[in-house]
């Protein structure tokens, strides 16, 4: 289960979470793409250290994982759980990660920078996740020196990341731009506005259940704040285009949206077997039909935490053994069968 989205967020009928992600590199070491194995396990201590003796609240409330000490299953889930990123999880032998018992800040070790603070909450809460990035950035900055250029600002292994070293993102969910046809246009739009649009879990992944996540792509010459504002201002078009063709829908089309909600609930209940692709299409279905009212007795909430636990990696974390992809779609079936028809 993904502990961060147990809560319900702003505009959570359109809006599944946000993130903002800081890149940053100590000055003494080489970056993580020279392979330095003596240096990146003093990069783990320094940054551990710096969390743990900040205060008596983030010793108790923080824990470590070294890549190398996890199971590929186990990397996998956290992927899905969007605790690490896939680059990390391939880091077996010198990557790890901190992260606090909400599981909603987190801090990437000797990924493609040596630091990646990441901050998650569910609905649209920019600038909350910023405040909460950067008073962890605070705290390692205190007992660590970054690597910081006066004209550029932090330097990145990345040249895309110099700069704020920040990326902001949302990630939506929107199945009527998707239905009717729109969703290219506006994606168009927010790739015409210097943001990037990538599937759920980020570059290079589908757009699968209709979710897209959407950030910023320039960090050089703007400010935090910047990039806050205007990421914040054209995810509130999306978010009022989406609403207004989902208005339209239910008001035209009635009998055929229930048809479509009602029948995707029915598969989920009864199907023996699933694919990923199809259970994510059907709980895109189950969501609308949620946020239109046509579904009054399941939560948003739990419905994004179904999308979690159906992932390859989430599901054989749970069954506690490697599955091949017959075992993955019944039991895939058969968990979707068990929570849907138990409500």
């Amino acid at each position: 289960m993904s502990k961060w989205l147990d809560s319900k967020g702003p505009y959570s009928d359109t809006v599944v979470s946000s993130r903002v992600r800081l890149a940053r590199n100590m000055k003494d070491f080489f970056f993580p793409t020279i392979k330095d194995p003596s240096a990146e396990e003093k990069v783990i201590e320094k940054v551990y250290q710096s969390i743990i003796f900040a205060n008596e609240a983030m010793n108790k409330d923080f824990r470590m994982r070294r890549m190398k000490d996890l199971r590929e299953i186990q990397r996998l889930q956290m992927v899905e759980q969007h605790l690490i990123s896939p680059q990390l999880a391939n880091h077996s032998d010198a990557g790890a990660v901190v992260y606090n018992e909400k599981e909603n800040l987190i801090i990437m070790i000797n990924e493609e920078d040596h630091i990646r603070i990441q901050a998650l909450l569910p609905g649209l809460q920019l600038q909350k996740v910023l405040e909460s990035a950067n008073q962890i950035d605070d705290v390692i900055e205190e007992r660590v020196d970054y690597a910081f250029d006066e004209e550029l600002g932090y330097l990145s292994a990345c040249p895309t990341n110099t700069g704020t070293g920040m990326r902001a993102s949302v990630m939506l969910h929107l199945p009527v731009l998707g239905m009717s046809g729109q969703i290219h246009g506006m994606l168009q739009f927010a790739n015409k506005m210097g943001l990037a649009v990538r599937g759920v879990y980020g570059e290079g992944s589908d757009f699968t259940g209709n979710i897209y996540q959407i950030s910023n792509q320039v960090t050089l010459g703007v400010s935090e704040e910047e990039i806050i504002e205007k990421l914040q201002e054209i995810t509130m078009h999306i978010i009022e285009k989406e609403r207004n063709l989902r208005e339209n829908l239910v008001k035209e089309q009635p009998v055929e949206i229930e048809d479509r909600v009602h029948r995707s609930l029915g598969i989920l209940k009864s199907a023996r077997t699933i694919s990923l692709e199809e259970g994510m299409k059907l709980l895109s279905n189950i969501q609308l039909g949620i946020s239109t009212g046509i579904i009054k007795d399941l939560e948003l909430t739990w419905i994004h935490q179904l999308i979690t636990i159906i992932q390859p990696g989430s599901l054989q974390a749970l069954f506690g053994k490697e599955l091949n992809q017959r075992e993955l779609d019944i039991q895939r079936g058969t968990l979707l069968r068990e929570k849907l028809t138990n409500t």
